[in-house]
């Protein structure tokens, strides 16, 4: 029985495998399912990740790599390309942007099968299977690449938008992104992403989300320095979250909006962080404000 081969380290091979695994049981475990989302991140997950160049589908480990970047990260195209694909067409990686790395496999073939196939007119046979690794970007991350590959997204439908709404948002001078499956807030990069309004089961409930992902803003580094610090499941996290929460609903009502949603994906921190604390709830109630 042949051995793959690979151009890096079984560990790291096992660490990508295990990396998807952690990350998809972890999004379980956290109750985050599409059908609890107030915006439809179906298309996430429908729509299959391909070579921006050669419109092949990825398929196997990749599919859910690239899954997970395009969740994740928030990108609203599902084409990928390497980085020197990029500069083929014209375009470039903007600088800064991290990859993804996928997988691709092939074998290696002995010159006396490819002749052997040759004279027999056929498809070489047997060969050594091995693993190439590969770093690639979604066209998300790149500039200059060409109108065919990078179409805009359709213009969203007038009135989606409450002007009220509209209106603070730009006064905020927040660097706000609409597009993609996911509704966050970098700060590293120090940047608010929500997806488009009418990606919504309801679109009213689009501002609630906004103004909660604008929450998470106002209180990065350079405004009110909020610990923004917290792994995922830690009571900073989750304290956090209570405050981004009840910032976006005093945002709403003070502006007339009424959601049909409520946001409980992290109902169970919060509990636990009131129940420790009676003065918790006040110290968030007042950071919202």
């Amino acid at each position: 029985m042949a051995h793959a081969r690979t151009t890096r380290s079984a560990g790291e091979r096992t660490n990508l495998y295990e990396q998807i695994t952690r990350r998809i049981i972890a999004e379980l475990e956290a109750g985050r399912v599409p059908w609890v989302q107030p915006w439809d991140s179906s298309k996430a997950s429908i729509g299959m990740p391909y070579n921006a160049v050669s419109d092949r589908r990825y398929s196997g480990i990749n599919v859910l790599t690239l899954w997970d970047a395009i969740v994740s990260r928030g990108f609203a195209s599902h084409a990928f390309l390497t980085f020197r694909q990029a500069l083929a067409l014209g375009g470039h990686v903007r600088r800064g942007e991290r990859g993804v790395g996928v997988i691709y496999t092939r074998r290696f073939i002995s010159k006396e099968e490819r002749r052997r196939a040759d004279n027999e007119g056929r498809e070489p046979s047997g060969g050594i299977p091995f693993l190439k690794w590969f770093t690639v970007f979604s066209v998300d991350q790149c500039e200059g690449l060409p109108a065919h590959i990078c179409e805009p997204p359709p213009p969203i439908p007038v009135g989606l938008f409450l002007p009220q709404a509209e209106a603070l948002i730009e006064a905020t001078g927040a660097d706000f992104r609409i597009g993609g499956p996911s509704a966050y807030y970098s700060p590293r990069h120090d940047y608010v992403q929500v997806p488009r309004p009418d990606d919504f089961h309801d679109p009213v409930n689009w501002h609630r989300t906004a103004f909660h992902e604008l929450s998470h803003w106002v209180g990065g580094a350079a405004r009110l320095d909020r610990d923004q610090t917290g792994s995922f499941g830690s009571i900073a996290y989750g304290r956090e979250e209570l405050i981004a929460e009840m910032s976006g609903a005093f945002v709403c009502a003070a502006l007339g909006i009424t959601p049909t949603v409520r946001h409980a994906d992290y109902l169970a921190s919060w509990l636990e962080i009131i129940r420790e604390d009676s003065r918790a709830i006040l110290r968030a109630a007042s950071a919202a404000s």
